[in-house]
């Protein structure tokens, strides 16, 4: 049912969104269930199969429906094209390169043998060997949305799940023009097709040469240019631009726009403005893919289920069953754990996203009927809708059965523990640094000027452009598992919502930090603070030292008086705090 025209249809839909999110999210998650589930279920529940029949019979629910229209389907893509450049920014080129071996080969071999053995089985149950075929390459693919935001919610993108899982995905995504041409090829009056599937891919794979060697050249100096403006909001869109800008350049050549994405969070991994990247764009990130995954449960058909229970059961259950033995077969071959093996088998046995693409090509093309697409539609959306249920599951049953042996490392293992955050990377914060290196403790740091960054950068020292007021960027560099966080910004107001963020987001880390005299140092004390250091008194330590020693003072008394008068001091301030 209608809601009206124009921008009034789309002010509407953001309307019954918005305000399913606010009601229904915070409800269903308090029954823990997850936010992706959430989601699905607002598609399925809110959708013209549910609330759309309901409306027939009461006209007013049609207020409440949610449709798939044109504005609602674009930023639905927007949405798993933004969760891909946040993961490209969480990756970066030097951690894809060390996973090649999973990439070209995991991946490439799940490709490959899922889509011939799901053919096999499709052809068993009496279907030809065209419309076999299109089931087998629409089924090979998993949806990378689904897997990546529930590895993300659980912490296990860095884990080896995770990266084994990812790498899986990514050779997914290349595969796309390949099986789109494949499913080409076997529409009725399909000609020869070799040497343009030859010519298509070389031409794929140097437009994608084309689009990496300029993003390199651009878009650092770009970020350079509209930081150094110290505009929050052009930062932003310079972000936006970014992303969206790649991923048409990809979209344009034939790619995924999702490809393009990933590329650009990939390239801009490499800068220091990945972590305030990652900050701005996450709540758009969260909103939009949100939006993408009530998309996919909208195309749940409740009628075709009820009529067929069955037969899409039996889909569903062989779906899980035949993808998640040869994912997790393969990946006893690459050397990966049983337990961690049967995790990937169950995350990533569902149909995919790109599932929708290829069935509706496949109709368009006459390649497979009516009904077989509605089939498959059906199974695929369900095997999303069941994912966050039976990835779960498999992670309960991969520790249940964990053999004896040796103990692996923690699918929920760190890359990043026991180095220090560093919040302003001036003078003091630098001098801290420097004092770090001479122990070997791992640090790494938060600047807000971008000339400071470049230059700092330039000397090889491990400082990133950012905020260090948001929770956001400062998790962005491990500050969850981080051995303390010092706060050395100049800001005084600034510091102290530092020290508020960091003790209120991570109470068990200590934190350090630059006051601006006794009463700042009092407050950040009562904020949590470990200890506030305020400059006046430093200096006035410093000044009473060097004038002891210029009046005749021998070194060593003149340093026991100086620390015995730095511990009164920070015992005064800490008494005055209480």
């Amino acid at each position: 049912m209608q809601h009206g025209s124009g921008g009034g249809e789309v002010l509407t839909q953001a309307l019954v969104f918005l305000g399913a999110t606010c009601v229904l999210i915070p409800a269903l998650k308090k029954a823990r269930i997850s936010a992706v589930m959430g989601f699905l279920i607002i598609g399925v529940a809110m959708g013209p199969q549910v609330l759309g029949r309901l409306a027939q019979s009461w006209p007013w629910l049609s207020a409440f429906e949610f449709e798939q229209s044109e504005p609602t389907l674009l930023l639905a893509e927007l949405g798993v094209v933004f969760l891909l450049f946040v993961i490209g920014l969480e990756v970066s080129l030097e951690r894809l390169w060390s996973l090649r071996r999973y990439v070209f080969g995991l991946g490439l071999a799940q490709v490959v043998l899922s889509a011939a053995a799901i053919t096999g089985v499709a052809m068993m149950f009496g279907n030809n060997f065209t419309i076999a075929a299109v089931i087998g390459l629409a089924f090979a693919l998993s949806s990378t949305a689904l897997v990546l935001q529930l590895l993300r919610e659980r912490g296990q993108i860095t884990t080896p799940v995770g990266r084994a899982s990812f790498s899986i995905l990514l050779m997914q995504d290349l595969m796309v023009v390949p099986i789109l041409f494949l499913v080409a090829a076997l529409s009725p009056g399909a000609g020869a097709f070799g040497d343009q599937i030859g010519i298509a891919l070389a031409t794929a794979l140097f437009s994608l040469a084309a689009i990496i060697v300029t993003g390199r050249l651009l878009l650092r100096p770009l970020f350079r240019w509209v930081a150094a403006a110290d505009s929050r909001e052009i930062f932003i869109a310079a972000a936006f631009l970014a992303v969206i800008g790649m991923a048409g350049a990809a979209q344009m050549v034939g790619l995924s726009a999702a490809l393009g994405a990933f590329l650009a969070g990939l390239l801009l991994a490499e800068t220091e403005f990945r972590h305030q990247i990652e900050a701005d764009l996450e709540p758009f990130k969260d909103l939009l893919l949100g939006l993408f995954f009530v998309t996919i449960g909208m195309q749940i058909d409740v009628s075709l289920l009820l009529r067929e229970p069955l037969l899409i059961l039996v889909g569903l259950i062989g779906l899980f069953l035949v993808k998640g033995l040869i994912i997790a077969s393969l990946a006893r071959v690459f050397e990966i754990t049983w337990r961690r093996a049967l995790q990937m088998g169950l995350l990533l046995g569902q149909a995919g996203e790109f599932a929708f693409v290829v069935i509706a090509a496949a109709r368009a093309g006459g390649a497979i009927p009516a009904d077989t697409a509605a089939y498959m539609l059906i199974v695929t959306a369900l095997s999303i809708f069941v994912t966050p249920i039976v990835a779960s599951l498999g992670a309960r049953l991969a520790n249940r059965i964990a053999g004896p042996g040796p103990s692996a490392p923690p699918d929920d293992a760190s890359t990043e523990n026991g180095h220090v955050v560093i919040a302003g990377f001036g003078r003091v914060g630098a001098t801290l640094a420097d004092i770090l290196n001479a122990q070997e403790i791992p640090h790494v740091g938060i600047e807000g000027d971008a000339t400071t960054v470049a230059q700092l950068r330039n000397e090889g020292r491990p400082v990133y452009f950012g905020d260090a007021t948001s929770a956001k960027v400062l998790e962005s560099v491990g500050a969850s598992n981080a051995a303390a966080i010092v706060v050395t910004i100049n800001d005084a107001e600034a510091v102290e919502r530092i020290v508020v963020e960091a003790r209120r987001a991570w109470p068990h880390i200590p934190v350090y930090a630059r006051a601006r005299d006794g009463e700042h140092a009092r407050r950040l004390h009562a904020a949590g603070a470990a200890l506030a250091s305020p400059d006046s008194i430093e200096a006035a330590l410093q000044l009473g030292e060097a004038l002891l020693n210029g009046v005749g003072v021998p070194d060593e008394i003149s340093r026991r008086i100086i620390a015995e008068r730095r511990d009164e001091e920070v015992a005064k301030a800490l008494y005055r705090s209480g």
